[in-house]
């Protein structure tokens, strides 16, 4: 009986050691303090910016380096301005990127934004079909292509998605004091890479930035038509979202991501960047 009873509190014993191991494990996981299979990877930030930085290829050059540094994943969601900016206010992403200068002031004003930061710029430019058939080549002013494009009814084709561009599009008609309509004139809800290829394929006028232009190039068979015009100076700023307006955000990371962009080195890397040795992007930081 007496070897039984050791044998029990001996047991006894492993048994406590082994729950008291499985409870330390358990909390140090749970606590971040132990590695392992289980344990939290880098954060992630969540990034809404337009679908002409995303064309372009810049932010493939601009995110890795950020990640890198700060342990960090950034998810990006490529939309037009105008829907970008709604995700902010939605709580769906940490800051924007983006290239709408009233629709930013808004944004901000509203409270959604902390705070524009400008870092970056590049022009529109009208792209159009090697035939030239509205005779808008080489106009000064972009206003009086437009008008000319409606007068011949030469087809083109506009975002119609709220976006940086179109927002732009839509000043430059008014500045020209028509209201477009009419089978001539296309509004196609699509991003900018998609309607520059639209406009190609149908031989067609539209509105483009140039970086994205640039890196879409090769092979159209558009031109630039007009170009130069101050109209067509086209800002990008980065915004976090309020954090007071959404619990949720992660204003810290995006706040060292707005840092990055606006430092040295993200300047660097945005003059840097060109495609076929063209410059798409000037930093403005």
């Amino acid at each position: 009986m007496r070897r039984y009873d050791m044998m029990r509190g001996d047991m006894k014993r492993i048994c406590t050691a082994v729950l008291a191991f499985v409870f330390v494990v358990t909390g140090a996981f749970a606590s971040g303090e132990a590695e392992g299979p289980s344990s939290r990877d880098g954060e992630r930030l969540r990034l809404a910016t337009t679908t002409s930085t995303e064309n372009s290829g810049l932010l493939e050059e601009l995110l890795p380096p950020f990640e890198e540094r700060y342990d960090v994943t950034v998810d990006v969601v490529s939309v037009g301005t105008g829907a970008a900016l709604e995700h902010g206010r939605n709580g769906d992403v940490d800051l924007v990127m983006v290239h709408a200068p009233d629709l930013e002031r808004e944004f901000v004003g509203d409270g959604y934004g902390v705070e524009r930061i400008g870092f970056m710029y590049n022009d529109f430019v009208v792209l159009g079909p090697d035939d030239d058939p509205a005779g808008i080549a080489g106009m000064e002013s972009v206003g009086d292509a437009f008008e000319r494009i409606a007068e011949h009814e030469s087809m083109f084709i506009s975002r119609g998605d709220d976006s940086g561009t179109h927002t732009k599009e839509k000043d430059i008609w008014a500045e020209a004091g028509i209201e477009p309509e009419g089978s001539w004139y296309r509004e196609v809800g699509q991003g900018m890479g998609a309607v520059i290829t639209m406009a190609d394929d149908q031989k067609a006028y539209t509105l483009a930035d140039r970086g994205t232009y640039l890196a879409y190039q090769g092979g159209l068979g558009l031109d630039v038509a007009v170009e130069d015009d101050p109209l067509l100076y086209n800002p990008y700023s980065v915004i976090a979202v309020d954090p007071e307006m959404h619990s949720t955000v992660e204003h810290d990371l995006a706040e060292a991501f707005i840092e990055f962009v606006t430092s040295e080195e993200g300047q660097e890397i945005i003059g840097d960047y060109r495609v076929e040795g063209k410059q798409l992007f000037v930093p403005e930081a």
